[in-house]
């Protein structure tokens, strides 16, 4: 059998596609019902948000033009020039995302603590795919790559930095479903003055459930239904924005100018910075677009946020604000009161439908990242459904799913104020764009070897930016920013300490483990049986023997006629080929029939076949026993024309050299017998059954561990309890699997 050599395919395919320009515009068209969602429905509730507290308009309009100036400036700034200029281009060999930088980082130096410690560097070097860099590692950047490989605390806070932007991207996916639905179904109020706050959480929350049963489609079906939705509101904010324009003010063409920046706040004052929670909110869903890389492909995205997108919310933000110049009464609901009363219901409509696919993009990108920190060892296991063959990214992970939903209902009918609510999301937003802007300090200096002044300049230009959005939102904690603190808090408490408990884990077995030679030592003594079939022996071990399975011998010794440890391991890169994913070796000598198999995946790698999995791994088993016994066969050949050679030299006669000749070819059939045996018990035993043994641990912490370490692995084990089996997560066939119980204690 052979293996068809995808290793072209697998770590540059999404930059290959982007070649044929259908592919692009097909992806570009499918980007608008995910990617851009929640930044195109800002304009429902940005001017309400920004006016919610005491900043008030004025005649001389400095307000809504500073406002105005600022919204543009803003999305000037970090959507167009930090993301689809500069953050894109970190992507990690197709996928972003927060932590999609870190596992960047970790790729390309020893700053991180992902990936397998057991891994040495040249396995490492055969599955990456690198970087195309031509420029000279600069001075400082070695010494930022030093110390941060030299300071395990320095690492530890660089990793738990990560996972605080994971984190708020997750707490991110809580709230914009809320605010963007609820939002837009209290513009119903406008023609309805009477209408109960409590029918509008009603619908708010049955629009809800709706968006996140449409998960389970998948991201390409998703897209093409939401698509022409939101290409439609694009339509409907572009052509009224333009007619309030025309219609009231023609002169907020001014707010382009920076000028009126300076001037909103000479007039404002420390209301104006209050009011600066509200006006971050135009840039949500930012972050999303570099999260949600992995659904698409960078040209796709640049494309559609350049050439449509970002026109059309600085035309809807300049219609608005010459709406309100006009109208200083409606601040409330200024985005429906600025609708023409002819398209009112149809718009309405649109809206409401539109903040659904605005919601999209958060939910895809908080999968993405639960998806790489699932594989890296810092999220509980889930399942994760992919949901399309030629984009990898493209997933959907159904507990996250139902948890989101039960989470935006709570909000929902908790605070049933978008006020609160926008507090809250403003708060989670401008952290995760702080993060990704320092961790994009790093990969400047220590992966692009860029100078440190360039990094210095892009933390300076966008975190300074940041920092003042971030310090207007902190001060409206206690109004409801406390609650993405607090999510963000769990979650980042959850994944530390799955991370802390699975580096405990994987310690005590590499402290505990037994070679196999003292194990076939201890046969005769245990009375070890063989017994017909293959065994799979699943651990986390690259040498040596588990405790699971030392433990399972000592009270069952018995064991397959042919024994192969298998050891998973995930490696900091998306995609591994698959001619390179497993490496076998033999244990023992050849009667003993035991191998060894390294199976490499990457946090994209799917998993779900487990027969597709047996077959390729006995595949390989059998390619090696051949390619084995052709290296033998070498090696005799090699060693008899030595002695030939040295005979001749020794003036030997011609009757040795012709026993030589034959050895040679008693040895080379016997090495070709002996292998084709082997690869035949092979075939023999797979027809007797195949068994997968996996162990089945509780882990536990030492009595006299102290407080801290004691609440980590507690959490850990309430989180293995309640996640899904190592057996499910790796889709083994129930009936097959032997599961070994062991207590850890660490």
């Amino acid at each position: 059998m052979e293996i068809t050599d995808q290793s072209s395919a697998v770590c540059s395919q999404k930059r290959r596609s982007w070649r044929f320009p259908k592919e692009t515009l097909l992806l570009a068209y499918q980007s608008f019902g995910i990617v851009y969602g929640d930044l195109c429905t800002s304009p429902v509730y940005v001017y309400k948000s920004t006016f919610s507290g005491r900043l008030r308009l004025h005649e001389e309009d400095a307000e809504i033009l500073g406002v105005l100036s600022m919204v543009i400036w803003t999305l000037t700034l970090i959507p167009l020039l930090k993301y689809i200029v500069f953050v894109l281009t970190a992507d990690d060999n197709g996928e972003g995302g927060t932590f999609a930088l870190y596992s960047l980082m970790c790729r390309n130096s020893r700053m991180g603590l992902l990936g397998n410690s057991q891994m040495t560097n040249n396995n490492q070097a055969a599955i990456e795919c690198k970087p195309v860099l031509h420029c000279k590692e600069s001075n400082a950047g070695l010494v930022i790559k030093s110390f941060l490989e030299r300071h395990r605390p320095a690492q530890i806070a660089l990793l738990v930095f990560s996972l605080l932007g994971v984190s708020m991207v997750i707490g991110d996916g809580v709230f914009t479903p809320t605010m963007s639905v609820l939002a837009a179904v209290s513009g119903l109020q406008v023609k309805f003055p009477g209408l109960h706050q409590n029918c509008i959480v009603i619908i708010a929350c049955a629009i809800l459930v709706a968006l996140f049963a449409l998960q389970r489609y998948g991201t390409r079906r998703v897209g093409f239904l939401f698509a022409p939705v939101l290409i439609t509101w694009l339509a409907c904010i572009t052509i009224i924005g333009a007619y309030n324009i025309v219609k009231w003010n023609p002169g907020v063409f001014q707010a382009l100018s920076p000028y009126y920046i300076y001037n909103f706040f000479r007039e404002t004052g420390k209301d104006g910075w209050s009011s600066l929670g509200g006006i971050v909110l135009c840039v949500t869903g930012a972050e999303a677009m570099f999260a949600d890389l992995g659904h698409f492909s960078k040209p796709s995205i640049r494309v559609g946020f350049t050439a449509i997108i970002y026109p059309c919310l600085v035309v809807a933000y300049m219609g608005e604000a010459a709406y309100l110049s006009k109208h200083h009464e409606d601040l409330e609901r200024s985005f429906f009161m600025a609708i023409p009363e002819g398209v009112f219901w149809p718009v309405l409509i649109i809206a409401t439908l539109a903040t659904v696919v605005g919601s999209q993009a958060i939910i895809s990108a908080t999968f993405s990242v639960i998806s790489q920190c699932r594989a890296l060892g810092c999220f509980p296991r889930v399942k994760i459904i992919h949901t399309s063959n030629n984009i990898y990214g493209q997933i959907y992970i159904p507990e996250v799913n139902w948890i989101l939903l039960l989470l935006c209902l709570a909000i929902t009918v908790g605070f049933r104020d978008t006020h609160m609510i926008g507090n809250a999301y403003g708060l989670a937003v401008t952290i995760v764009m702080l993060v990704t802007t320092c961790l994009m300090f790093f990969i400047i200096t220590t992966v692009w070897h860029r100078p440190v002044l360039w990094a210095l300049l892009f933390v300076l230009v966008f975190g300074s930016l940041e920092l003042l959005y971030l310090s207007a939102c902190l001060a409206k904690v206690h109004h409801g920013g406390w609650v993405p603190l607090l999510l963000s808090f769990l979650c980042l408490l959850c994944m530390s300490s799955w991370h802390y408990g699975t580096i405990k884990k994987r310690n005590f077995e590499l402290q505990n483990k037994v070679t196999l030679d003292r194990l076939l030592e201890m046969g005769p003594t245990l009375g070890l049986v063989r017994v017909p079939g293959i065994g799979l022996i699943f651990s986390n071990l690259n040498n040596g023997v588990s405790p699971m399975f030392a433990h399972f011998v000592t009270n069952f010794p018995a064991f397959h006629r042919i024994l192969i440890f298998v050891a998973l391991e995930t490696q900091v890169v998306p995609k591994v080929p698959l001619n390179e994913r497993f490496v076998i070796g033999r244990l023992g000598s050849p009667e003993d029939h035991i191998f060894r198999c390294l199976v490499r995946y990457g946090y994209k790698d799917t998993r779900r076949d487990a027969h597709n999995f047996e077959t390729q791994l006995l595949m390989k088993v059998a390619e090696f026993i051949r390619q084995e016994g052709d290296t033998d066969m070498a090696q005799i050949t090699n060693s008899v024309m030595v002695e030939t050679v040295s005979d001749q030299v020794a003036g030997a006669l011609e009757g040795p050299k012709n026993d030589k000749k034959k050895r040679v070819a008693f040895k080379g059939v016997f090495e070709r017998e002996r292998m084709k045996a082997e690869v035949q018990e092979l075939v023999k035993e797979k027809e007797s059954g195949v068994s997968y043994v996996i162990g089945h641990t509780i882990v536990m912490a030492h009595e006299s561990s102290s407080v801290v370490k004691r609440t980590a692995i507690n959490i850990y084990g309430f989180l293995r309890r309640n996640s899904r089996r190592s057996s499910v997560s790796l889709g083994l066939p129930h009936t097959s699997v032997v599961e070994v119980g062991m207590v850890y204690r660490v």
